[in-house]
């Protein structure tokens, strides 16, 4: 096991990566009496299923991510699990996936947090206890036939942010596409992001941080990119200091919890928020241009650039640090989630302990 609860200079070494911690949480469900049973601790963090159940044999499954973080005065809370547990509940309709109940969801990831709270990082690191619940179908079966049981996990472990606090250049895909009309896009399932690896892995040889993702029926329109969010920030006309921030309007994509949170914030500060439609041609109008999500945070992009036609958009300069807009949507959002400030919008939940 990894020493990181005693040696407080150790949290300073953190990566996005799996540490081995006190264990995890479970809850399984039966079609026989059509309930999750009574969360249960498990200290094994491996795993007994048989080999052919339907989530290793056709991808039925569903995953979340979300993150705890310890406040001032030695508590940890949890952001915004709420939009988690609702977020779930769309992605395990589009796989045939009995619905977690919000109650349920929350518990477990409550005893998740409260029985590994030493791994949650001190406050004032920049690091966080990385929550991730995820549910599958456990019956062997060789049919298309939804199973009879299903497992719902919830694993965590102390990490760093995924992509730090540098800028990152970004590149729009243009060989695959991540979803069609009408498909998986909305929902966190596994078949939607096993495929991008070697593309990841590609644009990164090349010196490229994430990738961007368009509309596979146009290619005119943003997505988002790979594991995040797209933020467009443009200066508002009508209004001296203020902004609009543009999000794409999520019929095809995931709703990202961190990029709505940024937005109710950039609401509360008289800033305006769009969304709708983002085109492509828009991208040289942004001042700024960001990607949200929970393992990555809030990251500045620096470029953004299209192979086919040599196009590349720059924004604040090419700097590698982040521009103004990102800077103060960022000290607020992190402010509110370490606890540093009155959590005004209701979004954090103070873990409680269990027996």
């Amino acid at each position: 096991m990894d020493v990181l609860i005693d040696l407080h200079a150790a949290w300073d070494t953190l990566r996005f990566d799996v540490y081995e911690v006190n264990g995890h949480v479970e809850s399984h469900y039966s079609k026989s009496n059509g309930q999750w049973s009574e969360p249960e601790f498990v200290v094994d963090p491996l795993l007994r299923i048989h080999g052919m159940t339907p989530a290793l044999m056709y991808g039925q499954q569903a995953f979340e991510g979300l993150k705890a973080y310890r406040t001032p005065s030695g508590e940890v809370q949890i952001f915004r699990p709420s939009m988690n547990a609702q977020r779930m509940m769309r992605s395990t309709a589009y796989v045939s996936i009995p619905p977690v109940p919000e109650e349920t969801f929350l518990s477990c990831v409550n005893m998740a947090v409260a029985k590994n709270a030493s791994f949650a990082p001190p406050h004032g690191v920049d690091a966080a206890l990385y929550i991730r619940p995820f549910i599958f179908g456990t019956t062997a079966s060789l049919s298309m036939a939804s199973p009879d049981k299903y497992c719902f996990c919830v694993y965590v472990t102390p990490v760093k942010v995924a992509y730090g606090l540098k800028s990152v250049r970004a590149l729009i895909l243009e060989d695959y596409d991540r979803v069609a009309p009408e498909g998986t896009g909305p929902a966190k399932v596994g078949g939607n992001y096993s495929p991008l690896v070697r593309h990841i892995e590609a644009a990164s040889a090349s010196e490229y941080g994430i990738l961007l993702h368009v509309d596979s029926k146009t290619r005119t329109e943003i997505d988002e990119f790979s594991m995040a969010g797209f933020i467009g920030i443009r200066a508002d006309p009508e209004k001296a200091g203020s902004y609009i921030l543009a999000v794409p309007l999520g019929l095809r994509t995931i709703e990202s919890v961190t990029s709505d949170s940024v937005c109710r914030i950039a609401q509360d500060l008289g800033w305006k928020t769009e969304r709708r439609a983002v085109k492509c041609d828009e991208l040289p109008e942004f001042e700024e241009v960001l990607a949200a999500g929970t393992a990555s945070g809030l990251v500045p992009v620096r470029s953004i650039s299209r192979r086919s036609t040599g196009e590349v958009v720059t924004y604040n300069g090419d700097s590698e640090e982040p521009g103004p807009c990102c800077a103060k949507l960022l000290f607020i959002l992190k402010s509110i989630q370490q606890g540093d400030v009155e959590d005004r919008f209701g979004w954090c939940h103070r873990v409680t302990s269990v027996g």
